[in-house]
């Protein structure tokens, strides 16, 4: 699976560099005006690959998602500054919460619903993926600071995990 991934990040930069004329003037006409990057950002072409810091990002189609499941590091965002992402918009364009339980995944679809255990103590929550993150190559998901205090780890800021998906 990472193997695919990996080929369609290589497509994907060979095609965008082979596109590329240093202007996005056709991708605003499909993106009602904005340019690529900041529609990536507030979400309005989702479940496409999308650039951060550089990096091609591939999301999962829908099919692919339903087997997912790993194990890794957990962290919540809002972490600096709890309100930096409160009333931010997500990656699918709903209102960021903190005190909502919610995800952020640099993969699966949005949105996408998933099954949290903190592997430490056995506890798990449900929390729907409305957002795209972390964007730290050692972390599997970034959790809201209400899903990571039901988790129990908010003062330690990461944990263990496994993310099982249940439905989109």
């Amino acid at each position: 699976m990472r193997r695919l991934h990996l080929s369609l990040c290589v497509l994907m930069t060979l095609y965008l560099t082979a596109c590329s004329t240093g202007e996005f003037t056709s991708s605003k006409n499909v993106t009602g005006g904005i340019s690529p990057e900041e529609a990536y950002r507030l979400g309005k072409i989702k479940n496409t690959p999308y650039i951060i810091n550089g990096r091609i990002y591939v999301p999962m189609a829908y099919e692919e998602s339903l087997a997912y499941e790993e194990t890794g590091t957990a962290s919540w965002y809002g972490q600096e500054t709890l309100d930096q992402h409160n009333g931010q918009p997500t990656a699918y364009g709903e209102t960021f919460d903190p005190s909502r339980p919610s995800a952020a995944h640099k993969y699966l679809p949005l949105p996408s619903v998933v099954k949290v255990t903190n592997l430490d103590t056995k506890v798990s929550i449900i929390v729907r993926v409305n957002d795209r993150g972390p964007f730290v190559d050692d972390r599997v998901i970034d959790l809201s600071a209400e899903a990571a205090k039901k988790l129990g780890f908010y003062e330690k800021g990461t944990a263990k995990v496994r993310v099982e998906v249940i439905s989109r």
